[in-house]
């Protein structure tokens, strides 16, 4: 499948139970020098610390940072959005945090940050849903596609935790049903030569 877009500026990975070693394994294996933002909206425990930046950086020479209010988003960086928030993009370069209630009792919600940045980015992004237990991401895939983004999903036979991306394979009309290890390949292949 050709994947390239040169206006491609942003990736969205949601992911919960499960989905952190497919994470781990993306990250060794990704190119040094992106053209676009990575942005993770990985579901963990409200007040976890915040090790998983830490954890990341070890696997990849990119710039992994846990985002705050106001951050300004840059190209060929990790972002995470940090435990009990929202992300919502102001813009294309601002992000803001939002501890509004719980989407499919979840905070931060993918489908929350999958919606925003449809809104934002339209076709020149991809959202991508890997392993978890809930529905959260389901609705936000839907939308990015409306917005004539791409959708990758885990194959659900390669997830730990197979009923997240299981539920969007069944409801998304998706571009792609992807292995972990084929994630990093196609994920460089977004980035312009």
């Amino acid at each position: 499948m050709e994947v390239q877009n040169n206006n491609f500026e942003l990736l969205v990975i949601g992911g919960s139970a499960g989905s952190l070693q497919v994470i781990i394994d993306m990250i060794k294996n990704l190119e040094a020098d992106f053209s676009f933002s990575i942005l993770l909206v990985v579901h963990r425990k409200a007040h976890s610390s915040s090790i998983l930046p830490t954890l990341l950086q070890q696997f990849t020479s990119m710039q992994v940072v846990e985002i705050e209010d106001k951050t300004d988003i840059q190209k060929s960086t990790i972002y995470i959005v940090p435990a009990d928030y929202h992300l919502l993009f102001e813009n294309k370069m601002t992000v803001s945090l939002d501890s509004s209630e719980k989407m499919n009792y979840s905070r931060p919600s993918i489908d929350v940050t999958f919606k925003s940045a449809a809104e934002t980015f339209g076709e020149n992004m991809v959202g991508v849903l890997l392993s978890g237990a809930s529905v959260d991401g389901v609705e936000g895939l839907k939308y990015i596609k409306k917005n004539k983004g791409k959708v990758w999903i885990q194959n659900p036979e390669t997830a730990e935790v197979d009923y997240m991306p299981r539920q969007a394979a069944d409801q998304v009309d998706y571009d792609l049903l992807i292995g972990p290890k084929e994630l990093a390949e196609y994920i460089n292949q977004l980035n312009k030569h």
